[in-house]
C-alpha cells in the first residue's frame, strides 16, 4: 500500500513538473491543423500538455493585455504582428526572450525579423513569418521582371493600351508607398536613440526626401499616366486578378486569389525609381510567437515557441498555408517555391514597420498627404509635407 501511494505521489509530482500550457491562436483551416499537430508532437516529446484555443485576431491584443496580469491569458500566442509589440511590452505582459536563446539560434532567423521583434533593446518574441509588398507581374505580358526604372516605364507604358493597364497599385495608401519614400532617402518613420531604440521625437518622414517621394508618386499619375484617378486597392487587385493589369504592387495575402484566377505570376523587387539614392525597399510586417510574462510554465512555453519557429517546422507551416518563413534554413529548403524565392529577395530590402505605439498616429496624416499630392499635377509638395509633419507631431505630443 505504501509503495502504491509512493508511486502515485511520484507520478503526481511528474505531472506537476511537466505541467500544461495554453496557446491562443488566430489560425484556421490547414494552419490550425498544423499547429495542433505540432502541439501533439510536443506533448509526446516533452510530457507537457498543450491546449490550443482559437481566438479572433482582432480580440487577441486587448484580451492578452488585460488578462495576463489576472492569470486569464494563454501562456503563449501564435502569432502576433510585430507592430503590436511596443504596446504589449510597455504593458509588461511579454516575457523577454533574450535569456532563452543563443546567438547561434538567432543566426537562423533573418536579421530583419529579429529586429522587428526587438523593443527597448530586448527581444520580446520569436519571429516566424513575414510579409511585404513586391512587384507582382503577369507572365502573359511580362516574361522577365524589369530590373531598371527605364525598363519598367517602357514596359508599363507600352502595356497601357486602353483595354489593359501596364501598372496599377493602391496609390493613396502609405503602406504601399513606403518603398518610394525609402528610395528617396527616408530611412524609416522614426530615428533611433543612442541605445538603438526607435525615438518618436526623431521624425524622419519629412524634408526634401519626403517631397521627392511624393513627387514621384504624383508623377505616376500625371507625368507617366500609369495610375488613373479612382484607383485604390480593390480596383488594382481586381484588374490584376482579371488579367487586365500587367503589373501590380501587392503582397502574399493576394496570391491565393491570383492562383484561383489562373494568373501565371512572378514576384520581384520594384526597380529603383528615377533620381533615387537608395534601392526601393518596402515595409516589412513580421509575425511571431510571444510568451506571457505571467505564465507559470515559462520554460515549457518558450520551448514550444522555439519548436514552432525552427526551420523544419516552418517548412511544414509554409506547406500548410503558404506563409513565407524568416528561418534561413526553411527558405533554403523551399528555394524552388517561386513565392518564397520571390519574396525572400524582397525581405532583405525592407524596413520593419515601427513597433512603437506612436506609429498609430502617423498613418492618418501620412495618407492625407499622399492623397493631397496626387490631386493635381502642380500640388504644393513642400507645404503638404510641412503640414503632415505638424499634424504627426501634434498627434504624438511632440
Amino acid at each position: 500500500m505504501k509503495k502504491w501511494l509512493l508511486a502515485l505521489g511520484l507520478l503526481g509530482g511528474l505531472a506537476l513538473a511537466q505541467g500544461k500550457i495554453t496557446v491562443w491562436t488566430h489560425f484556421g483551416g490547414p494552419e490550425l491543423d498544423w499547429l495542433k499537430k505540432q502541439a501533439a508532437t510536443f506533448e509526446k516529446t516533452s510530457g507537457t500538455k498543450v491546449e490550443v484555443v482559437e481566438v479572433p485576431f482582432g480580440d487577441i491584443k486587448q484580451k492578452f493585455i488585460l488578462g495576463a496580469p489576472q492569470g486569464q491569458a494563454a501562456d503563449l500566442v501564435v502569432t502576433v504582428p510585430h507592430d503590436w509589440l511596443g504596446e504589449m511590452a510597455q504593458a509588461g505582459v511579454l516575457e523577454p526572450m533574450d535569456k532563452y536563446v543563443t546567438k547561434g539560434y538567432l543566426g537562423d532567423l533573418q536579421e530583419v525579423g529579429v529586429e522587428a521583434f526587438t523593443f527597448g533593446g530586448k527581444l520580446f518574441g520569436l519571429p516566424a513569418y513575414a510579409e511585404s509588398v513586391a512587384l507582382i507581374y503577369n507572365k502573359k505580358y511580362v516574361k522577365e521582371p524589369p530590373k531598371t526604372w527605364e525598363e519598367f516605364l517602357a514596359l508599363a507604358q507600352k502595356l497601357t493600351t486602353g483595354s489593359t493597364f501596364g501598372f496599377l497599385y493602391n496609390i493613396g495608401d502609405p503602406y504601399f508607398n513606403f518603398g518610394f519614400f525609402k528610395a528617396y532617402g527616408v530611412e524609416g518613420v522614426f530615428g533611433k536613440d543612442a541605445k538603438g531604440n526607435l525615438d518618436p521625437g526623431k521624425l524622419l518622414l519629412q524634408g526634401e526626401a519626403a517631397e521627392k517621394a511624393l513627387g514621384f508618386i504624383r508623377d505616376l499619375r500625371f507625368k507617366y499616366r500609369l495610375v488613373p484617378e479612382g484607383v485604390d486597392y480593390g480596383v488594382a487587385d481586381s484588374a490584376f486578378k482579371d488579367g487586365a493589369a500587367a503589373m501590380i504592387i501587392n503582397g502574399p495575402w493576394a496570391l491565393g486569389d491570383y492562383k484561383k484566377a489562373k494568373v501565371d505570376f512572378g514576384i520581384a523587387p520594384f526597380p529603383t525609381p528615377p533620381g533615387a539614392k537608395n534601392p526601393w525597399g518596402p515595409f516589412l510586417g513580421v509575425q511571431g510567437v510571444v510568451v506571457n510574462a505571467y505564465s507559470k510554465n515559462k520554460t515549457a512555453a518558450v520551448n514550444f515557441a522555439k519548436t514552432l519557429v525552427s526551420g523544419q517546422a516552418q517548412v511544414s507551416f509554409n506547406q500548410a498555408g503558404g506563409r513565407i518563413p524568416v528561418s534561413k534554413s526553411a527558405v533554403k529548403s523551399l528555394e524552388k517555391d517561386p513565392v518564397v524565392a520571390g519574396f525572400s529577395k524582397v525581405f532583405p530590402l525592407g524596413t520593419p514597420m515601427p513597433n512603437i505605439p506612436e506609429m498609430g498616429k502617423v498613418w492618418g496624416p501620412w495618407g492625407n498627404a499622399i492623397n493631397l499630392a496626387i490631386q493635381k499635377a502642380d500640388s504644393n509638395l513642400k507645404k503638404i509635407v510641412e503640414d503632415m509633419v505638424s499634424e504627426i507631431k501634434k498627434a504624438i505630443g511632440r
